[in-house]
């Protein structure tokens, strides 16, 4: 499953993301993973949830991100849940065509590996591509 939360720049989608992921910890069976391109946020997840901070890796495009995450997924086979924050912010130039792209490579991980995702996306819903408007949160 693939879930998308969107909205401008200062709308509290990273505390609400940050939220979602502390939430999830509660009741999860299996281990969680947050994605980000900081530390900024580090402290404000509960202890059991794995924080990866994308800035000291070469991470350029959407393919890039792709192969790090199957990077994440190999070192641990117990992931139920990956919530990446601020894609915008891991990838500069990020186009609807790429997060087509992206989206679809992330539904085959998903779908593989019994993964959910939750992603941040600094763009208001209207914004997003027609065909994923249906994983808007």
């Amino acid at each position: 499953m693939i879930n998308i939360l969107t909205g401008e720049k200062g709308d509290g989608k990273t505390k609400r993301i940050l939220e979602m992921a502390n939430e999830a910890i509660k009741t999860s069976h299996g281990n969680i993973i947050f994605i980000d391109n900081d530390n900024k946020n580090m402290y404000g997840l509960h202890y059991n949830i794995r924080f990866v901070e994308t800035s000291d890796f070469p991470i350029s495009n959407y393919r890039e991100l792709i192969g790090f995450i199957c990077g994440v997924i190999s070192q641990d086979n117990d992931i139920e849940k990956i919530y990446i924050d601020s894609i915008n912010q891991v990838l500069k130039n990020f186009d609807s065509e790429d997060l087509k792209k992206f989206i679809k490579k992330l539904a085959s991980l998903s779908q593989k590996y019994s993964l959910d995702f939750f992603l941040s996306l600094s763009v208001t819903a209207d914004e997003i591509p027609y065909e994923l408007k249906d994983l808007i949160i």
